[in-house]
C-alpha cells in the first residue's frame, strides 16, 4: 500500500505527512520539511497520497 518516502495526507485534514516506516496496517510518518521532528502513527486506512489539485483558494 504505501512506502517509505510516499507523501500522506490524513483523511480528515491535516499537514502533508511523508511515510518513514510502514508497519502492517499503520504508517509512522513525519511532517515534511521537518524529518527529525515529531513521528506520527496512523493507520493507513486513515491516511491517502498527497495531491495537490484543486485551486487551493486561487482566484
Amino acid at each position: 500500500m504505501y512506502q517509505p518516502g510516499d507523501l500522506v495526507q490524513p483523511r480528515v485534514g491535516g499537514p502533508k505527512l511523508k511515510v518513514v516506516e510502514v508497519n502492517e496496517d499503520q504508517i509512522i510518518a513525519v511532517r515534511v520539511g521537518d524529518e527529525q521532528g515529531e513521528k506520527f502513527t496512523l493507520k493507513a486506512v486513515d491516511v491517502t497520497l498527497y495531491s495537490e489539485d484543486g485551486d487551493f483558494g486561487v482566484c
